[in-house]
């Protein structure tokens, strides 16, 4: 007797979960629709696989299609693997997070050199000029170097962009900036004796076999990689993104990758298979504006009650990407997007109230 009622209870909850799929599918249909949504869903809720759709093109000249296993720039998702790889080389002892950037980079030019710790390039807070600034613009054309759309080796953009005097007392503002980042991905380099590209393969893609994933070069043709697209309020459609160096933004936001690739690093990250607990909980551990190291852990009301989630949210132009995920209920959704159209800080929080009961 207490078998049958266990065998029912578990073909209640699998009837229960997949049967969410179909009322999921309408309003993400609905909502496809009327936000003019162009990209790939992927949903993961208790450990199965339960939503996985795409929809519009990849390529809007040819009309090819977006489909599951498309690829899509995923801009500032990349933060995430550049935190992952600074915390592996926390846990093994070879980088101090309370120590300033000089510590490991001796010949870095910027104000911050021996005042900003690596904590603080992780959450944001060294008071850096941000990249994307005007003054930060301005630097640029007074270099003779547009900071995304002329090629620039790793080491001239961190002289050139990354090195400017601080704005700020260190840990005191958060000021979301990729230069932070681009400093990270250095110092990966040096601490690894591999480039950041091949250390990021090493520890992590490798491992968790994401083939599907890496970075992104402007002169070299990706297969199955989505073009990217924004709109344009004056003309009242999409037009082809700006030409970029998309390898300029390095450590900061350069990868690729697919929604299943994706999903096996996240599951990879949360299921403690990339960092121990103890690291997981330093990385997701709120500070200045809800963000930790390399994501933000914001709270949601849902039915009336209470939910933690970490987001990871990526935006460069027509690129747009959202990951995030629920430990309570076990709940992962992926939204990757080539046209920028839709606002996905809605849309996956529109989701989540569709799942979450």
């Amino acid at each position: 007797m207490r078998k049958i009622i266990s065998i029912l209870s578990i073909l209640f909850i699998t009837l229960k979960l997949y049967g969410q799929s179909p009322k999921v599918d309408s309003f993400i249909v609905s909502y496809v629709k009327n936000h003019n949504f162009n990209g790939t869903i992927l949903i993961q809720n208790n450990s199965k696989i339960i939503y996985q759709k795409s929809f519009g093109f990849a390529n809007f000249q040819f009309k090819i299609p977006d489909n599951i296993d498309t690829k899509y720039k995923i801009a500032s998702i990349t933060k995430l693997f550049t935190s992952v790889l600074i915390m592996q080389l926390y846990e093994q002892g070879k980088i101090d997070l309370n120590k300033p950037i000089k510590t490991y980079l001796p010949d870095y030019k910027g104000e911050g050199a021996e005042k900003v710790l690596i904590c603080q390039l992780l959450n944001h807070t060294s008071g850096m000029v941000n990249i994307d600034t005007i003054s930060s613009i301005e630097s640029a054309v007074k270099n003779g170097v547009p900071v995304y759309q002329k090629p620039c080796t790793t080491d001239e953009f961190l002289d050139k962009y990354c090195s400017d005097p601080l704005l700020t007392e260190p840990g005191k503002v958060f000021s979301y900036n990729n230069a932070e980042y681009i400093v990270l991905g250095k110092i990966i380099e040096k601490l690894t004796g591999k480039s950041f590209e091949n250390a990021l393969h090493d520890n992590i893609l490798q491992p968790l076999k994401m083939t599907n994933s890496g970075l992104l070069y402007q002169h070299v043709i990706l297969d199955g990689l989505a073009d990217t697209y924004f709109y344009r309020d004056d003309l009242k459609q999409l037009v082809n993104d700006l030409p970029v160096y998309i390898e300029n933004w390095y450590s900061s936001g350069s990868m690729y990758s697919t929604a299943g690739d994706l999903l096996r690093f996240s599951n990879a990250f949360f299921g403690l298979k990339m960092v121990n607990k103890e690291t997981l909980d330093l990385i997701i551990k709120p500070g200045l504006d809800n963000y930790g190291f390399g994501v933000w852990i914001n709270e949601y009301e849902i039915k009336n009650k209470k939910y933690t989630a970490v987001k990871r949210p990526g935006s460069i132009m027509g690129a747009q990407t959202m990951l995030m995920h629920f430990s309570d209920p076990d709940l992962t959704i992926i939204i990757l997007s080539n046209t920028g159209t839709t606002n996905l800080d809605d849309f996956v929080l529109e989701i989540s109230k569709h799942l979450i009961e």
